[in-house]
Protein backbone atom coordinates (compact mmCIF):
# COMPACT_ATOMS: atom_id res chain seq x y z
CA UNK A 1 0.00 0.00 0.00
CA UNK A 2 1.37 3.41 -0.95
CA UNK A 3 0.87 6.02 1.74
CA UNK A 4 -2.10 8.18 0.74
CA UNK A 5 -1.86 6.69 -2.76
CA UNK A 6 -4.18 3.71 -2.63
CA UNK A 7 -3.38 0.04 -3.26
CA UNK A 8 -0.41 -0.91 -5.45
CA UNK A 9 0.13 -4.64 -4.88
CA UNK A 10 0.87 -6.55 -8.08
CA UNK A 11 -0.48 -9.98 -9.00
CA UNK A 12 1.50 -13.13 -8.35
CA UNK A 13 2.82 -15.21 -11.24
CA UNK A 14 1.35 -18.62 -11.97
CA UNK A 15 3.21 -21.77 -11.16
CA UNK A 16 5.05 -23.57 -13.95
CA UNK A 17 3.18 -25.98 -16.22
CA UNK A 18 4.51 -29.45 -17.05
CA UNK A 19 4.14 -29.80 -20.81
CA UNK A 20 4.46 -32.84 -23.06
CA UNK A 21 5.93 -32.21 -26.52
CA UNK A 22 6.05 -34.67 -29.41
CA UNK A 23 9.44 -35.38 -30.97
CA UNK A 24 9.51 -37.56 -34.10
CA UNK A 25 13.21 -38.31 -33.55
CA UNK A 26 12.57 -40.12 -30.26
CA UNK A 27 11.60 -43.79 -30.33
CA UNK A 28 11.63 -44.73 -26.65
CA UNK A 29 11.07 -43.25 -23.18
CA UNK A 30 14.50 -44.33 -21.94
CA UNK A 31 15.74 -40.73 -21.69
CA UNK A 32 13.22 -40.23 -18.86
CA UNK A 33 14.27 -43.20 -16.75
CA UNK A 34 16.05 -41.05 -14.15
CA UNK A 35 13.25 -38.47 -13.83
CA UNK A 36 11.41 -40.11 -10.94
CA UNK A 37 10.29 -36.83 -9.39
CA UNK A 38 9.66 -33.61 -11.30
CA UNK A 39 9.04 -30.44 -9.31
CA UNK A 40 7.80 -27.42 -11.24
CA UNK A 41 8.84 -23.91 -10.21
CA UNK A 42 6.58 -21.63 -8.17
CA UNK A 43 5.48 -18.29 -9.54
CA UNK A 44 6.97 -15.13 -8.03
CA UNK A 45 4.97 -13.01 -5.65
CA UNK A 46 3.68 -9.67 -6.86
CA UNK A 47 5.42 -6.56 -5.60
CA UNK A 48 4.73 -2.91 -5.02
CA UNK A 49 4.03 -0.38 -7.75
CA UNK A 50 1.61 -2.90 -9.27
CA UNK A 51 4.43 -5.11 -10.49
CA UNK A 52 3.24 -8.64 -11.29
CA UNK A 53 5.41 -11.58 -10.31
CA UNK A 54 7.13 -13.73 -12.93
CA UNK A 55 5.45 -17.01 -13.78
CA UNK A 56 7.33 -20.21 -13.07
CA UNK A 57 9.46 -21.56 -15.93
CA UNK A 58 7.50 -24.31 -17.67
CA UNK A 59 9.00 -27.80 -17.81
CA UNK A 60 8.82 -29.34 -21.29
CA UNK A 61 9.11 -33.12 -21.50
CA UNK A 62 9.86 -34.36 -25.01
CA UNK A 63 8.33 -37.73 -25.82
CA UNK A 64 8.06 -40.00 -28.87
CA UNK A 65 4.95 -39.97 -31.00
CA UNK A 66 2.43 -42.47 -29.67
CA UNK A 67 3.02 -41.59 -26.00
CA UNK A 68 0.02 -41.79 -23.67
CA UNK A 69 -0.04 -39.92 -20.35
CA UNK A 70 -2.09 -41.43 -17.53
CA UNK A 71 -2.91 -40.85 -13.89
CA UNK A 72 -0.80 -43.27 -11.88
CA UNK A 73 -3.53 -44.07 -9.36
CA UNK A 74 -6.70 -44.27 -11.49
CA UNK A 75 -5.13 -45.33 -14.79
CA UNK A 76 -7.24 -42.69 -16.57
CA UNK A 77 -5.78 -41.40 -19.85
CA UNK A 78 -5.04 -37.68 -19.59
CA UNK A 79 -3.19 -36.89 -22.81
CA UNK A 80 -1.93 -38.47 -26.02
CA UNK A 81 0.86 -37.20 -28.27
CA UNK A 82 0.55 -38.10 -31.95
CA UNK A 83 2.14 -35.19 -33.88
CA UNK A 84 5.70 -33.88 -34.08
CA UNK A 85 5.94 -30.58 -32.21
CA UNK A 86 2.52 -31.04 -30.58
CA UNK A 87 2.43 -29.57 -27.08
CA UNK A 88 -0.10 -30.48 -24.40
CA UNK A 89 -0.21 -28.99 -20.91
CA UNK A 90 -0.25 -32.16 -18.82
CA UNK A 91 -0.10 -30.69 -15.33
CA UNK A 92 -1.08 -27.05 -14.82
CA UNK A 93 0.73 -24.78 -12.44
CA UNK A 94 -1.27 -23.10 -9.71
CA UNK A 95 -2.89 -19.77 -10.55
CA UNK A 96 -1.11 -16.70 -9.23
CA UNK A 97 -2.66 -14.63 -6.48
CA UNK A 98 -4.36 -11.27 -7.01
CA UNK A 99 -2.86 -8.12 -5.54
CA UNK A 100 -4.94 -5.72 -3.48
CA UNK A 101 -5.41 -3.41 -6.47
CA UNK A 102 -7.96 -5.90 -7.81
CA UNK A 103 -10.23 -5.30 -4.81
CA UNK A 104 -10.42 -1.52 -5.00
CA UNK A 105 -14.02 -0.27 -5.15
CA UNK A 106 -15.79 3.07 -5.05
CA UNK A 107 -16.54 2.53 -1.38
CA UNK A 108 -13.23 0.93 -0.46
CA UNK A 109 -10.41 2.88 -2.07
CA UNK A 110 -7.70 1.26 0.04
CA UNK A 111 -8.37 -2.47 0.53
CA UNK A 112 -5.92 -4.12 2.87
CA UNK A 113 -6.32 -7.67 1.61
CA UNK A 114 -5.29 -9.69 -1.44
CA UNK A 115 -6.15 -13.11 -2.81
CA UNK A 116 -3.47 -15.75 -2.34
CA UNK A 117 -2.48 -17.97 -5.25
CA UNK A 118 -3.78 -21.50 -5.72
CA UNK A 119 -1.70 -24.57 -5.05
CA UNK A 120 -0.52 -26.58 -8.02
CA UNK A 121 -1.46 -30.17 -8.80
CA UNK A 122 0.61 -33.04 -7.51
CA UNK A 123 0.35 -36.78 -7.96
CA UNK A 124 1.81 -39.91 -9.52
CA UNK A 125 1.76 -39.91 -13.30
CA UNK A 126 2.59 -42.56 -15.89
CA UNK A 127 3.89 -42.30 -19.45
CA UNK A 128 3.36 -45.28 -21.76
CA UNK A 129 4.51 -45.63 -25.36
CA UNK A 130 2.42 -47.40 -27.95
CA UNK A 131 4.45 -47.73 -31.11
CA UNK A 132 3.17 -45.92 -34.18
CA UNK A 133 4.00 -48.02 -37.23
CA UNK A 134 2.22 -48.91 -40.47
CA UNK A 135 2.95 -52.63 -40.16
CA UNK A 136 3.40 -54.74 -37.04
CA UNK A 137 5.28 -58.03 -37.21
CA UNK A 138 3.47 -60.71 -35.22
CA UNK A 139 4.82 -64.17 -34.45
CA UNK A 140 6.21 -66.58 -31.93
CA UNK A 141 9.77 -66.08 -30.66
CA UNK A 142 12.30 -67.14 -33.31
CA UNK A 143 9.81 -66.75 -36.18
CA UNK A 144 12.38 -64.62 -37.99
CA UNK A 145 10.89 -61.17 -37.36
CA UNK A 146 14.14 -59.46 -36.39
CA UNK A 147 15.97 -61.02 -39.33
CA UNK A 148 13.29 -59.83 -41.75
CA UNK A 149 13.40 -56.32 -40.32
CA UNK A 150 17.19 -56.19 -40.65
CA UNK A 151 16.98 -57.23 -44.31
CA UNK A 152 14.17 -55.00 -45.62
CA UNK A 153 15.01 -51.89 -43.53
CA UNK A 154 18.08 -50.11 -42.20
CA UNK A 155 17.22 -51.18 -38.63
CA UNK A 156 19.77 -53.25 -36.73
CA UNK A 157 17.76 -55.31 -34.22
CA UNK A 158 19.46 -57.82 -31.97
CA UNK A 159 19.27 -61.27 -33.54
CA UNK A 160 20.02 -64.56 -31.80
CA UNK A 161 18.74 -68.12 -31.76
CA UNK A 162 16.86 -68.02 -28.47
CA UNK A 163 13.43 -66.89 -27.34
CA UNK A 164 12.67 -63.25 -26.65
CA UNK A 165 15.72 -61.75 -28.30
CA UNK A 166 13.46 -58.78 -28.93
CA UNK A 167 12.13 -57.43 -25.65
CA UNK A 168 11.25 -53.92 -26.87
CA UNK A 169 9.84 -52.87 -30.24
CA UNK A 170 12.30 -52.17 -33.05
CA UNK A 171 11.24 -49.80 -35.82
CA UNK A 172 12.52 -49.69 -39.36
CA UNK A 173 11.69 -47.72 -42.50
CA UNK A 174 11.10 -49.79 -45.64
CA UNK A 175 12.29 -47.91 -48.71
CA UNK A 176 9.77 -48.51 -51.47
CA UNK A 177 9.59 -47.46 -55.11
CA UNK A 178 9.94 -43.84 -56.29
CA UNK A 179 11.13 -42.56 -52.92
CA UNK A 180 8.08 -43.85 -51.06
CA UNK A 181 8.47 -45.57 -47.70
CA UNK A 182 6.53 -47.07 -44.80
CA UNK A 183 7.30 -47.96 -41.20
CA UNK A 184 7.42 -51.52 -39.89
CA UNK A 185 7.77 -52.62 -36.25
CA UNK A 186 9.36 -55.84 -35.01
CA UNK A 187 7.35 -56.46 -31.86
CA UNK A 188 8.36 -58.79 -29.01
CA UNK A 189 7.44 -62.41 -29.73
CA UNK A 190 4.01 -63.55 -28.66
CA UNK A 191 3.37 -66.82 -26.85
CA UNK A 192 0.21 -68.66 -25.96
CA UNK A 193 -1.18 -66.92 -22.90
CA UNK A 194 0.25 -63.50 -23.77
CA UNK A 195 -3.21 -61.95 -23.42
CA UNK A 196 -3.12 -63.05 -19.77
CA UNK A 197 0.26 -61.43 -19.23
CA UNK A 198 2.44 -64.50 -19.78
CA UNK A 199 5.82 -64.07 -21.43
CA UNK A 200 6.10 -60.45 -22.44
CA UNK A 201 2.29 -60.28 -22.41
CA UNK A 202 0.97 -56.76 -22.35
CA UNK A 203 4.37 -55.30 -23.17
CA UNK A 204 3.87 -56.86 -26.60
CA UNK A 205 0.14 -56.58 -27.17
CA UNK A 206 -0.37 -52.92 -26.33
CA UNK A 207 1.79 -51.88 -29.30
CA UNK A 208 -0.32 -53.78 -31.82
CA UNK A 209 -3.27 -51.44 -31.23
CA UNK A 210 -1.55 -48.79 -33.34
CA UNK A 211 -0.65 -50.88 -36.40
CA UNK A 212 -3.27 -50.85 -39.20
CA UNK A 213 -1.69 -53.91 -40.88
CA UNK A 214 -0.45 -56.99 -39.02
CA UNK A 215 2.04 -59.29 -40.74
CA UNK A 216 1.92 -62.77 -39.18
CA UNK A 217 5.29 -64.44 -39.58
CA UNK A 218 5.16 -68.24 -39.39
CA UNK A 219 8.36 -70.21 -40.01
CA UNK A 220 8.36 -72.89 -42.70
CA UNK A 221 9.66 -75.44 -40.20
CA UNK A 222 6.67 -74.95 -37.86
CA UNK A 223 5.07 -78.23 -36.79
CA UNK A 224 1.56 -76.90 -37.49
CA UNK A 225 1.25 -73.67 -39.50
CA UNK A 226 -2.51 -73.42 -39.17
CA UNK A 227 -2.49 -73.95 -35.40
CA UNK A 228 0.30 -71.42 -34.92
CA UNK A 229 -1.68 -68.80 -36.83
CA UNK A 230 -4.84 -69.59 -34.87
CA UNK A 231 -3.03 -69.24 -31.52
CA UNK A 232 -1.68 -65.86 -32.55
CA UNK A 233 -5.09 -64.61 -33.67
CA UNK A 234 -6.73 -65.96 -30.50
CA UNK A 235 -4.28 -64.07 -28.28
CA UNK A 236 -5.05 -60.84 -30.14
CA UNK A 237 -8.80 -61.38 -29.77
CA UNK A 238 -8.53 -62.22 -26.07
CA UNK A 239 -6.58 -59.03 -25.44
CA UNK A 240 -8.76 -56.74 -27.55
CA UNK A 241 -11.45 -57.99 -29.98
CA UNK A 242 -11.06 -54.82 -32.05
CA UNK A 243 -7.63 -56.07 -33.17
CA UNK A 244 -9.39 -58.73 -35.22
CA UNK A 245 -10.70 -56.03 -37.56
CA UNK A 246 -7.23 -55.06 -38.74
CA UNK A 247 -5.82 -56.19 -42.08
CA UNK A 248 -3.93 -59.50 -41.71
CA UNK A 249 -1.23 -60.91 -43.96
CA UNK A 250 0.52 -64.26 -43.48
CA UNK A 251 4.17 -64.65 -44.48
CA UNK A 252 5.80 -68.07 -44.32
CA UNK A 253 9.41 -67.32 -43.42
CA UNK A 254 12.48 -69.52 -44.04
CA UNK A 255 10.81 -70.73 -47.26
CA UNK A 256 14.23 -71.55 -48.72
CA UNK A 257 13.80 -74.81 -46.75
CA UNK A 258 10.79 -75.79 -48.87
CA UNK A 259 10.35 -77.48 -52.22
CA UNK A 260 7.29 -76.90 -54.41
CA UNK A 261 5.42 -79.87 -52.97
CA UNK A 262 5.80 -78.59 -49.41
CA UNK A 263 4.77 -75.08 -50.47
CA UNK A 264 1.53 -76.47 -51.91
CA UNK A 265 0.91 -78.54 -48.77
CA UNK A 266 1.32 -75.52 -46.49
CA UNK A 267 -0.90 -73.37 -48.72
CA UNK A 268 -3.75 -75.84 -48.19
CA UNK A 269 -3.48 -75.30 -44.41
CA UNK A 270 -3.72 -71.51 -44.57
CA UNK A 271 -7.01 -69.56 -44.39
CA UNK A 272 -8.27 -68.81 -47.89
CA UNK A 273 -9.48 -65.31 -46.95
CA UNK A 274 -6.10 -64.05 -45.69
CA UNK A 275 -3.40 -62.97 -48.20
CA UNK A 276 -0.26 -65.07 -47.85
CA UNK A 277 3.25 -65.07 -49.26
CA UNK A 278 6.35 -67.26 -48.97
CA UNK A 279 9.59 -65.43 -48.18
CA UNK A 280 13.20 -66.04 -47.24
CA UNK A 281 15.25 -63.38 -45.49
CA UNK A 282 18.38 -65.41 -46.26
CA UNK A 283 17.97 -65.69 -50.05
CA UNK A 284 15.74 -62.62 -50.52
CA UNK A 285 13.07 -64.73 -52.17
CA UNK A 286 9.64 -63.07 -52.07
CA UNK A 287 10.80 -59.88 -50.31
CA UNK A 288 10.07 -57.57 -53.26
CA UNK A 289 6.63 -59.15 -53.61
CA UNK A 290 6.10 -58.71 -49.86
CA UNK A 291 6.85 -54.98 -50.09
CA UNK A 292 4.45 -54.67 -53.02
CA UNK A 293 1.72 -56.46 -51.10
CA UNK A 294 2.20 -54.37 -47.96
CA UNK A 295 2.21 -51.12 -49.91
CA UNK A 296 -0.93 -52.11 -51.78
CA UNK A 297 -2.82 -53.03 -48.61
CA UNK A 298 -1.60 -49.99 -46.67
CA UNK A 299 -2.91 -47.68 -49.34
CA UNK A 300 -6.26 -49.42 -49.35
CA UNK A 301 -6.61 -48.77 -45.60
CA UNK A 302 -8.30 -45.70 -44.15
CA UNK A 303 -5.99 -43.69 -41.89
CA UNK A 304 -6.35 -44.52 -38.19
Amino acid sequence: MTAFGGPDGGDGGRGAHIILKGNKNLWTLLHLRYFKNILAENGESGSSNNKSGRSGKDIIIEVPLGTIAMDGETGEKEAEILQDGEEIIWIRGGMGGLGNTNFKTATNQAPEYAQPGLAGIEGWKVLELKVLADVGLVGFPNAGKSTLLSVITAAKPKIADYAFTTITPNLGIVEYRDGKSFCIADLPGIIEGASEGKGLGYRFLRHIERNPVLLFLIPADSKDHKKEYEILVNELGQYNPELLHKQFIIAISKSDLLDEELVQAIEKELPSNIPHIFISSVTGNGLTELKDLLWKILNEQPAI
